[in-house]
């Protein structure tokens, strides 16, 4: 029997990327998997997961659109009657420094990343809070909690937020035993990844990946799994006296001091 066995888990952004990586994942631990995606591509992350003999249901939504939201939720709770997990993890970025950034791409992120954790959690809380017990996973960054680097000013901001939100919102919700915590990642070999090395180097984006590589103590990105183990185990009874915290996976890349002591 899985950590996760018979255990509903709404998992965002899992058309690809982290999202599809922590739904297989999940999957593997016994877990009833729910992709949700605004990309019609999350019903073929599902079909993956049942062609290998999982339980997994796909939903179209739109995390920034809260009747989308709540469509999405309720296509849940007719089948499964409940919602046991929730692992916020759909997230944008666009790079651009502070004065260069238009409105337009400086609310697409909060949109995203802000209020799309904010519109899920609090369409499925309220089950949670009948059940009297739950787990929300929200996935955080070290970018804008302990580091940051240039044109991430936009992004920095929202993945902070979400921190905040997850202590502010773990001490409410711990009086109907849900607990609340957050997973930051460093940079984990993701299609976003891809897509941040490619807006830094268009002509050598492989250039960047190494680059970030080589600043990492363990000399490599994460894994998607990684993300996905520790998304299991906070999602889990395993992590019953878990709440308000934050889980670093980033290899140990906020550990140096500086990049040339010691070298």
């Amino acid at each position: 029997m899985g950590k996760m066995n018979n255990k509903v888990a709404i998992i965002t952004g899992a058309a690809m990327g982290n999202g599809k990586g922590i739904a297989e994942v999940l999957a593997k631990h016994g877990a009833i998997t729910i992709l949700a995606d605004i990309s019609t591509e999350v019903h073929e992350a599902a079909k993956q997961l049942t062609n290998q003999g999982y339980e997994a249901m796909a939903v179209e939504m739109d995390v920034s659109n809260k009747e989308s939201v709540d469509k999405a939720v309720q296509q849940v709770i007719d089948k499964y009657q409940r919602v046991d997990a929730l692992i916020n993890n759909a997230g944008v970025v666009r790079l651009a420094n502070f004065l260069d950034m238009d409105e337009e791409t400086r609310d697409f992120q909060f949109n995203v990343n802000i209020n799309g954790v904010w519109n899920v959690t609090k369409a499925v809380l309220p089950y949670m809070k009948e059940k009297q017990k739950g787990r929300i996973v929200n996935l955080s960054s070290v970018t804008g909690t302990m580091v940051a680097d240039e044109g991430e000013t936009a992004y920095a901001t929202t993945k902070a937020a979400i921190l905040g939100f997850t202590k502010a919102l773990a001490r409410e919700t711990a009086h109907y035993n849900v607990t609340v915590n957050a997973i930051l990642p460093g940079y984990i070999q993701t299609p976003m990844a891809d897509q941040i090395a490619k807006e830094s180097n268009p002509d050598d984006p492989n250039a960047v990946i190494a680059g970030i590589a080589s600043g990492v103590p363990l000399g490599r990105l994460g894994k998607i799994t990684e993300i996905g183990e520790v998304a299991a185990f906070l999602a889990s009874d395993e992590s019953s006296y878990i709440t308000g915290t934050q889980l670093v996976l980033d290899g140990g890349s906020t550990l140096p001091e500086t990049v040339s002591v010691g070298v």
